[in-house]
């Protein structure tokens, strides 16, 4: 008896996903899926968008977005939410609508649940360093706190984690300074 393998999912089957509220990702061939983002997850967005917002309306050295395809090859493609970019990274990784190559920082709001966790937590945080994503920070909102990796020999490694008193910097972010409760905050 022989045993069965399922084919791996491409890029090109995310395309074809119904448009039902749900965010479809492929990582290394394996589909997942989760709910959109309810709430409290958005408000903890909002709040890392404008303060990356005034950082670059004083510094305008790269550009944020918020929810982009992220597309590292057949077999991956991912919508993390938020990524920074340099405009010179810019220039080499936006492909049409998505982008095709790894950005500076990678920003990913954790949402309950363990299969949430596992992806953001252990997936997406290889996939990340395998391609060269510079820094991967997870929010996780339960405990206030700010998880950032940073990479070394393609590898995202645990360089700090940050809580509601301290002031979250980065090397990719020359200048920015920004308190971690001010991510939290309604």
């Amino acid at each position: 008896m022989s045993a069965r393998i399922e084919p791996l999912m491409t890029v090109d089957d995310l395309d074809a996903m119904p448009e039902d509220g749900n965010r479809y990702e492929v990582i290394e061939g394996e589909l997942f899926v989760s709910r959109a983002p309810g709430l409290p997850h958005q408000r903890v967005f909002g709040n890392i968008f404008k303060a990356f917002q005034r950082y670059l309306d004083t510094n305008p050295i790269g550009e944020i977005i918020a929810t982009p395809g992220v597309v590292f090859g057949m077999y991956s493609g991912v919508i993390p939410d938020v990524v920074f970019f340099t405009h010179e990274r810019g220039a080499e990784i936006i492909a049409n609508e998505r982008l095709g190559a790894a950005p500076e920082l990678v920003i990913e709001i954790l949402s309950r649940g363990r299969d949430n966790l596992a992806r953001d937590r252990v997936a997406k945080r290889q996939l990340y360093g395998k391609h060269g994503v510079k820094e991967y920070w997870i929010v996780d909102s339960d405990n206030r706190a700010v998880e950032v990796y940073r990479l070394q020999d393609a590898t995202l490694e645990l360089a700090a984690i940050m809580r509601d008193s301290d002031e979250i910097t980065s090397p990719v972010l020359p200048g920015f300074q920004c308190s971690v409760a001010d991510f939290f905050t309604k």
